[in-house]
């Protein structure tokens, strides 16, 4: 939907991108601007800028950027119109109507109604005589009443159609159920059952504390072909790659950093046990998404996967996820228990938290993980540990926290700590050299660095586009000077993105709009960010005379452009006659 210009001024009036950004990023000012870690991807520097007068964001390492709704959209994962809708929201604005607004929006405003009443609804049953013996087995594993009303722990009948019984005496409709993943559709006659079945049931809560899914615990052991645990089907308001357990509680926690675990079950109880800074994932492995949601709200995660070897592979392959958001990690090995919320129950509280406190850096677990690889008895194992260890070290920035894992790894193996110094120099020189080469190659084509990072977006006329980025550049400082260069037309810029750019500011400077970035429509999240871009490198003072240069050699190129078609054409239609044997 085409949003009218002046409700789109207003609403980025009434959201300030600082106050929009600040709610995900802590913003710290330096000079104009405000800089914070990038919460698009990981970092420990922070590259990631906010222009509160320009009224974009852009990120210098990611080079994702663009106005308060791109940021909205980026952040939550919304389409243009749902996030111009979340900013209307928040600013107590009214959205002009439109179908969209009509079917997506209010279809996923219904489905979070739904899921609420069937939370309800899953809570009530666990508490009537329906569900005894949930209730029973929830007591069996040290949930008291205010942990289940907390978590809104409820209980799913042995029913095929109690649910669906249930919402539709709400007034939702058939379709609305199937669109929830709530229910099951039978192939033989298109019937609706309850997909959830005597379980007992986990609400998953999104950080805005909408429920979105669930996830239910089968009580009937004794069926072995069911899952025992079962988690909702992705739906329009339910992704559980980008979704935590329990994190619309431990993001309010003081502790000062998150413990993501395996199951419902180990968060819940170390919420109950005083630890409010527990997460688990969704019955899948740590994803990137996952990881990066983690990097909004702490900077270090304590990692407590299960003892088990699956528990420990999982463990592995979660670290490098959790740093590339730029989280410091550590990880914490159970010991005589399988997994926090077995501990927690046979030794409290106060045992775990030593356990936490002596829990080791993600550098000293790799190496244990690593020891235990090799037999150190067999010199030609010993020597892959000290060359795999020498690896891992090398690519610690420290120098100090080398050298301290180093002797000790040295130690480890019974060999002189200097020999281990060496080989983590050689292995720290080849990796640099390697970064060196990677350098070299791409300093050696200029062309390619001044070429747009998404591929859509690369330039055909890399002369015109340079000259194209700063006539936007200018004009984004000084409006005024589009009175400068009326012959400047928007279907001379080689760059669709930047024309299209050029004319929507140009059109909003005759309607005497404001002309910014923040004003600009259907562009792609891409282009968006690309044209963030210019705006943040190309600053400056206002040149007139380049101006001019930068808006003649649009033209000139444009014209050359003109030329060069009109002779292809012309050799094209010279071919087709000697083709037919005429004369031209």
């Amino acid at each position: 939907m085409a949003f009218p210009p002046a409700f789109l001024d207003e609403l980025t009036a009434r959201n300030p991108i600082e106050d929009v950004v600040g709610q995900y990023v802590n913003l710290k000012r330096s000079g104009s601007n405000l800089f914070g870690l990038c919460p698009f991807h990981g970092e420990k520097t922070a590259s990631f800028s906010v222009a509160p007068d320009k009224g974009i964001y852009y990120c210098f390492g990611c080079h994702k950027g663009g106005n308060v709704i791109n940021f909205e959209m980026e952040i939550e994962g919304l389409s243009y119109p749902d996030a111009v809708r979340a900013l209307a929201k928040r600013a107590g604005l009214e959205v002009p109507e439109d179908e969209q607004y009509q079917s997506r929006y209010r279809q996923q405003e219904r489905l979070w109604a739904l899921h609420k009443e069937a939370a309800r609804f899953y809570h009530s049953q666990l508490y009537a005589p329906i569900g005894a013996n949930a209730l029973q087995y929830a007591a069996g594993r040290g949930m008291p009443k205010s942990i289940l009303t907390k978590f809104g722990i409820g209980y799913a009948p042995d029913s095929w159609t109690a649910l669906v019984d249930w919402l539709r005496k709400k007034g939702y409709t058939d379709q609305e159920l199937r669109d929830s993943g709530l229910v099951t559709v039978s192939r033989k006659n298109g019937n609706l059952f309850d997909r959830f079945r005597d379980r007992l049931m986990f609400p998953i809560i999104d950080v805005r504390g909408n429920v979105i899914g669930f996830g239910g615990r089968i009580m009937n052991n004794q069926d072995k072909s069911a899952a025992k645990y079962l988690n909702s089907p992705e739906t329009l308001i339910f992704n559980k790659r980008k979704n935590l357990f329990a994190l619309n509680l431990a993001k309010k926690s003081k502790l000062g950093y998150l413990i993501l675990v395996e199951g419902y079950m180990d968060a819940i109880a170390l919420h109950q046990f005083g630890f409010d800074c527990a997460v688990a994932s969704l019955g899948t492995a740590l994803t990137e998404d996952g990881a990066n949601l983690l990097s909004r709200y702490t900077e270090q995660v304590v990692l407590i996967y299960d003892g088990d070897e699956a528990g420990q592979n999982a463990t592995k392959r979660a670290i490098p996820i959790l740093e590339k958001a730029g989280l410091q990690v550590k990880v914490l090995q159970m010991r005589d228990a399988k997994d926090p919320d077995e501990y927690l129950k046979k030794f409290g509280a106060d045992r775990f938290k030593l356990l936490l406190e002596e829990s080791s850096n993600r550098v000293e677990y790799q190496l244990n993980a690593i020891r235990k690889k090799y037999d150190l008895r067999d010199d030609d194992q010993k020597v892959k540990y000290l060359q795999e260890s020498a690896d891992l070290l090398s690519k610690i920035g420290s120098s100090v926290r080398r050298e301290v894992y180093g002797n000790r790894v040295a130690e480890t193996a019974g060999i002189n700590a200097d020999a281990m110094e060496l080989e983590i120099r050689r292995a720290r020189e080849r990796k640099i050299k390697h970064e060196d080469r990677k350098w070299e190659r791409e300093a050696v084509q200029p062309v390619r660095s001044i070429q747009p990072k998404e591929r859509s977006l690369r330039y055909d006329n890399v002369k015109s586009a340079m000259a194209e980025e700063m006539v936007l550049s200018q004009i984004l400082t000084e409006p005024a000077l589009l009175a400068e260069i009326p012959e400047l037309k928007p279907e001379m810029f080689s760059a669709e993105a930047l024309g299209k750019a050029f004319s929507q500011l140009s059109e909003r400077y005759r309607q005497g709009l404001e002309v910014s970035l923040s004003g600009l429509t259907d562009f792609t999240p891409e282009e968006m960010s690309h044209l963030a871009g210019i705006s943040q490198r190309l600053q400056g003072p206002v040149n007139h005379q380049g101006l001019a240069d930068c808006a003649r050699t649009i033209r000139e190129e444009y014209q050359k452009s003109q030329t060069k078609t009109m002779d292809d054409i012309m050799l094209y239609r010279e071919k087709m006659q000697k083709s037919k044997g005429t004369k031209p």
